[in-house]
């Protein structure tokens, strides 16, 4: 990703508030981008944006970690308020961002359910990197594809990947795109696993959650 596509990201990270900050970014082997204030050693990131010092509306989080266990009572109340199962959200996000916070696609989406601003903004959510309006949203998002698609699995998912209008397009059918029929039985086949009770196991990766959240003026 280029520069000028990292800070347009940045920015819609930063959109409505006012924040005091400099941005870093790295990129992984997978592609996906992370921002933060705070940098780690051991991973490549570089300076991307610094920003002036002004009055905020910032909330800041404690510098901590997060793993799958950690969020488990997030998407298990999720799931409940929308009627989905907390096995298909587990393996949305665990599909999405690999259970990372932070995470940012090379088109915009964010957090962990990789919310698309337009999609995060829709579904209330003012700063899709806390991990409890991500998962909120993402499964506000899932329960409406639900309702449109008649609780089809196989297309909502496709919905989620693609956009709703691709299926429709595609006849109702999962789109003729490599990534979205990769995606589909990916999620499927996690969605197995965690239903089971038999998730796949955790790299052992423990993401730095962002200290930077989006609050309205």
């Amino acid at each position: 990703m280029t520069r000028r596509r990292i800070l347009a990201v940045v920015w819609l990270a930063l959109l409505s508030t006012s924040a005091q900050a400099d941005i870093y970014a790295y990129t992984g082997s997978d592609g996906v981008i992370h921002l933060t204030n705070l940098p780690q050693h051991k991973e490549p990131y570089r300076l991307v944006m610094r920003t002036p010092k002004m009055a905020t509306h910032i909330a800041r989080q404690n510098v901590n970690s997060i793993a799958r266990s950690e969020v488990q009572p997030l998407v298990k109340a999720a799931a409940k308020q929308y009627g989905l199962s907390a096995a298909l959200l587990n393996a949305v996000i665990r599909v999405e961002s690999g259970f990372n916070p932070g995470a940012v696609s090379s088109k915009g989406a964010m957090g962990l359910m990789q919310l698309m601003p337009s999609t995060a903004s829709r579904f209330g959510v003012q700063n899709p990197f806390d991990a409890a309006e991500n998962i909120r949203g993402g499964a506000a998002y899932l329960a409406d594809l639900m309702r449109k698609f008649g609780g089809d699995l196989r297309l909502v998912l496709a919905a989620y990947n693609a956009g709703s209008q691709a299926v429709i397009q595609a006849g109702y059918h999962i789109p003729p795109f490599q990534e979205t029929q990769n995606y589909v039985p990916k999620v499927m086949d996690y969605y197995q696993q965690f239903a089971d009770g038999t998730p796949p196991q955790e790299t052992g990766t423990r993401w730095i959650k962002p200290v930077i959240q989006i609050s309205s003026p």
